[in-house]
């Protein structure tokens, strides 16, 4: 038996290299390339308006930095929607239980800071509880159906084809088609729409794409509420697939080795014909 550890390790560090330089390649010239198109956009400023200074324009740009770190959208003017109204008050709560924290949005007052760390610290042990047995709901149906299928007479090509409608029924309703609402509604491309779905639904959050944040469009008063909803079933849904895919990778890598008890009798780890099948697939708790 080979320990697979080592090459684990060095496999693990091996995907992470890769990927900086893959990020590295595809963003670097980009961004080296708004940069420089910020400079010269700041000179055409001060050679417009020669009343200000670089400095004044500086500090001006600043202070639009700390406003946008502050969650308050720099365009427009004081009537624009709040952006602590139910609404977004309900989808923040949802992001602090469920650690997506995009970064748009963040409490400013000190009372807000506080409340904050307390309501994570026990908010987010309820949201996996919550997501715990709501993904033993989904696989209790995975396993049923599987059970099904696995009668005298069903071939095992059915009972493949059955999970593959369950997986394919999930990705339809928390990959493919909400990115034609988000499209929609936002004005995102499709692509746009499905790399904020992925972001939001596997807790990565990058904070640069989030709906209901678009100042020149008018939102329904509950549409970020909903949202927040199918984020947590489509949290559920995700995190069953990527322990899906997890348990399939341990088992390639030989991770995990079944060694028989020797001190039970013989006959003791036969496993009776009529005792029911221990779940494949499951949540951890």
């Amino acid at each position: 038996q080979i320990s697979w550890t080592p090459l684990l390790v060095l496999g693990y560090l091996f995907y992470l290299l890769l990927g900086a330089m893959v990020f590295q390649l595809l963003e670097k010239q980009a961004e080296t390339h708004f940069r420089d198109q910020f400079q010269l956009e700041k000179l055409k400023f001060l050679q417009n308006y020669t009343c200000l200074d670089r400095q004044a324009l500086e500090r001006f740009v600043q202070v639009l930095m700390e406003a946008w770190e502050k969650g308050v959208n720099p365009e427009g003017n004081s009537t624009n929607p709040s952006n602590w109204d139910f609404s977004n008050s309900f989808f923040f709560a949802g992001t602090v239980v469920t650690t997506i924290g995009y970064g748009n949005l963040s409490p400013s007052t000190v009372a807000g800071q506080i409340f904050c760390v307390f309501y994570a610290l026990f908010g987010v042990p309820l949201n996996l509880a919550f997501l715990n047995q709501l993904g033993k709901g989904l696989n209790a149906h995975l396993i049923t159906l599987e059970r099904w299928v696995q009668k005298p007479g069903r071939a095992k090509v059915v009972q493949t084809l059955a999970v593959a409608i369950f997986l394919t029924t999930g990705t339809l309703l928390f990959l493919v088609f909400p990115p034609l609402v988000f499209s929609y509604v936002e004005g995102w491309s499709y692509g746009e729409g499905f790399y904020f779905t992925f972001i939001t639904l596997s807790t990565i959050g990058f904070g640069d794409y989030v709906v209901g944040t678009n100042p020149n469009k008018h939102y329904i008063p509950v549409y970020r509420s909903l949202t927040a909803i199918w984020i947590v079933f489509g949290l559920a849904w995700l995190a069953l697939v990527f322990n899906v895919g997890a348990d399939l990778m341990e088992k390639f890598l030989q991770l995990k080795w079944h060694k028989p008890d020797l001190s039970l009798a013989e006959g003791a780890t036969i496993k009776l014909e009529d005792e029911p099948e221990q779940p494949r697939i499951h949540i951890p708790s």
